[in-house]
């Protein structure tokens, strides 16, 4: 699926994702904001920040920009900010594999649901080194493919059809990360059903780090 359609796909999402997708992942969701272990003043990028249902989940002296390709999406996240009031929050309309932001720009990088949801997760993950500091982090919630037994297999077999509603389902850490400077510092399945990833991983490409 090309970006446009992708882009139909999840406007037409957002006026029914809060509530099917909710209450589904909020367990995950807190999981990983409540590790994100980031210092007050750090600047966040949340990729793919969908109707904005992390939003509130952040510490409020973090600097959080979050962006998304679906403007249908967006809107949500608007309204979401607006009525709760959270002035650390700066949303942009942006398409994660071409991103306007300069090089390291960013302490964190936070992407749920995202990898396995966009035309080629290869674009976006190159852009989220280059957008984070060297020595930054980047968090992954996602699925990725589990293992190689029955359930990988029916993973794989269903994927075709699971693109056809804007996501994949045969994709693993390995190929997500492959061929970029990232370290992976925790590996943990999350729910729902353990099925779910959370993937953290130290950018190592050159470069002062921060301290």
């Amino acid at each position: 699926m090309d970006a446009a359609q992708l882009e139909r796909v999840y406007s037409a999402y957002s006026r029914v994702y809060d509530r099917v997708f909710g209450k589904v992942f909020q367990d995950s969701r807190e999981i990983l904001l409540a590790t994100l272990d980031a210092r007050p003043g750090q600047r966040v990028l949340e990729i793919g920040v969908g109707t904005g249902l992390t939003l509130p989940l952040y510490p409020g002296e973090l600097r959080i920009t979050g962006i998304d390709f679906s403007e249908g999406m967006l809107a949500k996240a608007r309204e979401r900010v607006e009525n709760l009031d959270l002035a650390n929050v700066t949303l942009e309309l942006m398409d994660a594999g071409h991103m306007s932001f300069q090089d390291d720009t960013f302490d964190i990088i936070v992407a749920a649901y995202v990898v396995t949801a966009v035309p080629d997760y290869r674009a976006v993950m190159r852009e989220a080194v280059r957008v984070v500091r060297p020595g930054g982090r980047i968090l992954l919630l996602n699925h990725f493919i589990n293992g190689s037994g029955l359930i990988a297999a029916c993973e794989r077999a269903i994927s075709p059809l699971t693109k056809y509603l804007g996501f994949r389902t045969d994709l693993s850490v390995e190929q997500a990360l492959e061929g970029l400077p990232l370290v992976v510092t925790r590996h943990e399945k999350v729910k729902p059903l353990k099925l779910w990833h959370l993937v953290e991983c130290r950018n190592a490409k050159p470069g002062r780090a921060a301290a």
